[in-house]
């Protein structure tokens, strides 16, 4: 159960309109790595916590806060889109400065959605639930929640270093330090899952039907071997299941596939055909 406290978490206002930084700012609200995926992701991780404990709680702790950034977030959208003139775009365009604000600006924000958020990213594409990740392994999701906050918190950064209001910078000043503190509370968790299980998702699955002789060797794919001076070339695996390898030369383990041709009625490229490759003719009932 839920409830709306009219109140922001925090506070939401430009010194100014600014109708192109609306858009920008649409990213961290609608895009991949925007507020409507982290609150969505860590609600639904949490709703599918098979038990109540502290994983669900900071799951619907930090999700239920995402909210609030999303209300953050389409509170100063709408306050940066207030007068923007685009009623009278003629007289607008008089003025170079607005006229240059207004060339960049989302139209959808004056034609859909009457000056005012929308759940979609800086470029129109509309948010999609294949941003989000809930797989029911806790450590597998805790990670990603890692991944999503990283990205979000860089996005936001970048955001903060393209605009001189100091009441959007204030606000993502805001975001920014969110970010931080859920990236911290996502590596700690993860460390603590990672000693009561291992550092390999998922831990459940018996290592005996695995290949174990390829659990931890690094093949060199690359022209060179400048990976091999990695960690994780060398030394005992992270795991603690083994001694990690580098095959600076890998050779294929199976022999070249040739598949059964398919049956006629699929039509594909006759068998005679794809023989006859190279400089031979085909044969002269194809023409």
């Amino acid at each position: 159960m839920f409830f709306h406290i009219k109140e922001l978490q925090y506070h939401a206002k430009p010194e100014k309109p600014d109708a192109l930084f609306a858009k920008k700012l649409q990213e961290i609200l609608g895009g991949q790595f925007g507020e409507i995926s982290v609150a969505l992701q860590y609600l639904f991780q949490g709703w599918n916590v098979r038990g109540n404990g502290k994983y669900k709680d900071l799951l619907m702790d930090t999700g239920a806060e995402e909210l609030a950034h999303i209300e953050m977030l389409a509170t100063m959208i709408a306050r940066l889109l207030d007068g923007a003139p685009v009623g009278d775009l003629e007289k607008a365009a008089k003025d170079p400065v607005i006229g240059a604000i207004l060339g960049g600006m989302n139209p959808q924000h004056a034609i859909v959605s009457g000056l005012g958020a929308m759940p979609a990213d800086s470029v129109g594409n509309r948010w999609t639930a294949d941003y989000i990740i809930a797989s029911g392994n806790l450590l597998a999701d805790f990670r990603a929640n890692l991944n999503a906050e990283s990205q979000g918190r860089l996005q936001a950064v970048r955001l903060y270093e393209t605009t001189t209001d100091r009441g959007v910078k204030d606000m993502l000043s805001w975001l920014i330090a969110r970010d931080t503190m859920h990236q911290n509370q996502w590596i700690a968790a993860i460390k603590e899952l990672e000693a009561k299980e291992n550092v390999v998702v998922p831990s459940t699955f018996p290592r005996r039907l695995e290949k174990r002789e390829v659990s931890h060797v690094l093949f060199n794919f690359s022209r060179g071997n400048e990976s091999a001076a990695g960690r994780w070339a060398h030394g005992t695996s992270l795991d603690g299941e083994g001694v990690f390898q580098y095959v600076e030369q890998p050779q294929p383990l199976a022999k070249k596939p040739i598949l059964q041709p398919a049956p006629s009625y699929i039509h594909d490229t006759p068998p005679s055909v794809i023989k006859n490759h190279g400089a031979e003719a085909p044969p002269p009932h194809l023409y």
